[in-house]
């Protein structure tokens, strides 16, 4: 329940700020039809948790979701909301 508490007070914002090392739980994705089911498709689902590899400037932005390593465009990082 605590968890909960916690995650319901962090802000929703997207996952290319998210730091090197940091965890975040899923919320969203603002994208039309397309991209939503390609990355439903790779693991991008509600509540899933991302782990940031990578997030170089520049450089590739690497994630990890359910033990799948992801290079991800910035655009695309940008349109998928976490807490």
């Amino acid at each position: 329940m605590v968890d909960k508490m916690v995650a319901a007070q962090s802000p929703i914002r997207p996952l290319s700020l998210i730091k090197t090392g940091a965890k975040a739980r899923l919320v969203r994705v603002d994208a039309g039809r397309g991209l939503n089911n390609r990355l439903a498709a790779l693991g991008f689902v509600r509540d899933a948790e991302i782990t940031v590899v990578s997030n170089g400037h520049p450089g590739p932005f690497v994630v990890v979701i359910k033990d799948v390593k992801l290079a991800l465009g910035r655009g695309v990082a940008h349109k998928i909301m976490v807490q």
